[in-house]
C-alpha cells in the first residue's frame, strides 16, 4: 500500500512486505532531520543554486514564489542533494531564521516574524517612546503565544 504517511508532517510510512524499504526510511529521515529543531537559512521566493555543502539546508519560501518553488509560499524547502523536498507548515510550528537571528511562528495560516523594535532614544519624548517600545514587545509576545491575549 504505497502512499501511507503520518498525519501531521506527512512522513512516509513503510507498507507490509514493501520492497526497497530503505527508500521510504531514508526519505522519512531526511524530513525528520529538517524538522527537528528547525533552522532556516533565510526567506527566499526563488530557489537558490545549491552547492555541494548545502545538503540538508532549509529555506522558508516567501510570498509570490516562482520557478521551482512556484505555488509553495510559506512552505519549508529542504535541499537533499539533487532535488527539493517541501514541508507544509503546521499551526504552531516555530523556526529559527538564521539570516536575521530571530524566531518565527506559523499561526493561523501565516508566518509571524519577530518585529524590529527601536529602543527609546531619550530626550523630551522618552515616555512616549518607552511606552511605544513596550507596547510593540507586548504585542509580539502575545502574537506568538508567549503571553496570553
Amino acid at each position: 500500500m504505497p502512499g501511507l504517511e503520518t498525519g501531521r508532517h506527512r512522513l512516509p510510512l513503510m507498507a507490509t512486505a514493501q520492497a526497497q524499504k530503505e527508500v521510504t526510511h531514508n526519505e522519512a529521515l531526511v524530513l525528520i532531520d529538517a524538522l527537528l529543531h528547525t533552522a532556516v537559512e533565510g526567506i527566499l521566493t526563488v530557489a537558490p543554486a545549491p552547492g555541494d555543502g548545502d545538503i540538508g539546508k532549509c529555506w522558508l519560501i516567501g510570498s509570490a514564489s516562482s520557478g521551482k518553488w512556484a505555488n509553495r509560499s510559506g512552505h519549508l524547502a529542504i535541499w537533499v542533494g539533487g532535488s527539493w523536498r517541501f514541508v507544509a507548515p503546521e499551526n504552531g510550528m516555530r523556526i529559527w531564521v538564521k539570516s536575521v537571528g530571530s524566531q518565527s511562528k506559523h499561526i493561523n495560516g501565516q508566518w509571524v516574524h519577530a518585529p524590529s523594535i527601536s529602543a527609546p532614544a531619550g530626550g523630551t519624548v522618552v515616555d512616549v517612546e518607552g511606552r511605544a517600545t513596550l507596547a510593540a514587545i507586548l504585542q509580539y509576545l502575545r502574537s506568538v503565544g508567549i503571553l496570553a491575549t
